[in-house]
């Protein structure tokens, strides 16, 4: 049993460069939360994570706003340590079992939202989870693939040596923009859609804008060919964020997208519907993903009986123990995982790549992926690589679209079960570098 002795927690606001839209409102900001473990044998486990209320749960943005709504998130957080030191765990799934429903309960009633939804809980907890897992290694000498309990390492049967970027097309981005990232070698785009561009809820207006964006971004990425996709060509990856509001509307998205050409380069199509719609999916002509309505694998094995065909994992937003265990599901019944990201930032995005290049290819990729898009969103990206503990190791950027994950990354599981002096600084209240 691990025995933590001491709990420390902060949080740091990191500005954005230009407002980031998605779910039809925008983000200037994300708060970095930063927790340390200390075991009893003095041994510290160091966890980050990144909150995003829009995502978690929007209806908390929209009351509260941007910065309200992070220090309830933040309170959460808090709220799962205060509770902690004395505490003993086995492994990191215990810890999480134990806390989450505390932590959802305590979401709901200082937030005032009875039915908050649960990946808020999960979001808030990520920092947590990420120094349990930290301080597991230590107590354990091991790395991440030996700490994995066998139950779910059949989920992560690959070692990739490659693993393809994910950038991400917001409403925002220009067509140069857009042709700059093909022009640097990203072969899979995340293109949201689901726009509100009147701000008045219209759902024939969102549907119109999406069809006029994707034609865009299609005509500019079929002047570009890829070694890393089965058809040679640009693939893309739509993801609604839950703005559609039912089949009907989105088949018609998809028959436009026949129409220009685009239907057979996507490979996924993430959240189309609200997570309350649970419509039978099996019909519709692309691979639909599961990610913000898949808490838990209750809710995992939900989506697979209505048809979805992919499920995106999050450590990053979601805990990396719960991600593991949806990854065993889907092993399970044969559905293929990707990793997504939450505008994470570089210890965030090597913890992900941890689960992500163990993870089979998605059909249609030569490769397997990752979703990464801090280097667009954040202002001090570059200044944030420098606090990774590993700064300046190759595995950190992609190099063409492409992570190479040498024997490096593994040895060292990518400096992200490691103690960041920053980080470590910042929560133990001294001036951080």
């Amino acid at each position: 049993m691990i025995r933590v002795a001491k709990t420390k927690h902060t949080v740091q606001n990191e500005p954005l460069l230009s407002p980031f839209g998605f779910k039809g409102a925008y983000l200037s900001e994300l708060w970095q939360s930063v927790t340390l473990l200390t075991g009893a044998d003095g041994s510290v486990g160091m966890g980050v994570g990144v909150q995003s209320v829009l995502w978690s749960d929007a209806r908390v943005f929209v009351r509260y706003g941007e910065v309200a709504g992070n220090e309830l998130m933040a309170n959460m957080t808090r709220s799962a340590l205060a509770g902690l030191e004395k505490a003993e765990f086995e492994t990191p799934f215990e810890l999480l079992e134990q806390l989450f429903p505390q932590v959802l309960a305590y979401g709901k009633k200082s937030i005032g939202l009875p039915d908050l939804r649960s990946t808020f809980a999960l979001n808030s907890l990520v920092t947590v989870d990420h120094a349990a897992w930290g301080l597991f290694a230590k107590n354990k000498g091991l790395r991440f693939g030996e700490l994995v309990p066998e139950a779910y390492r059949s989920a992560l049967s690959e070692k990739q040596t490659r693993l393809g970027s994910i950038p991400l097309i917001p409403y925002g981005m220009s067509e140069d923009d857009i042709a700059k990232v093909l022009d640097d070698g990203y072969f899979l785009l995340k293109i949201k859609v689901g726009a509100d561009p009147d701000q008045d809820g219209s759902q024939s207006k969102m549907l119109e804008w999406d069809c006029r964006r994707l034609s865009q971004i299609h005509e500019i990425a079929s002047r570009y060919e890829t070694e890393h996709t089965s058809s040679g060509k640009i693939a893309y990856y739509l993801d609604a964020n839950g703005r559609y509001d039912g089949k009907d509307r989105l088949l018609r998205l998809l028959e436009h997208a026949d129409k220009i050409g685009a239907l057979e380069r996507i490979v996924l199509f993430e959240e189309p519907f609200p997570e309350e719609v649970k419509t039978d999916v099996s019909d519709v002509p692309v691979r639909l993903a599961a990610d913000e309505s898949v808490h838990d694998t209750h809710d995992a094995l939900e989506r697979i009986e209505l048809g979805y065909g992919a499920l995106a994992l999050k450590p990053v937003a979601k805990t990396m123990s719960m991600s593991l265990k949806v990854a065993k599901i889907a092993r399970d019944k044969g559905i293929p995982c990707f990793c997504a990201d939450l505008t994470a930032n570089p210890v965030l995005v090597d913890w992900n790549k941890n689960l992500a290049a163990r993870l089979d290819p998605i059909p249609g990729l030569k490769v397997g992926v990752i979703e990464t898009n801090g280097h667009q969103n954040y202002r001090n990206w570059e200044r944030m690589k420098s606090w990774h503990p590993r700064a300046g190791a190759d595995w950190i950027e992609a190099d063409k679209g492409i992570f190479r994950l040498n024997g490096g990354f593994y040895e060292t599981d990518g400096g992200a079960l490691e103690t960041g002096a920053h980080y470590e600084a910042l929560c133990e209240g001294g001036q951080p570098g």
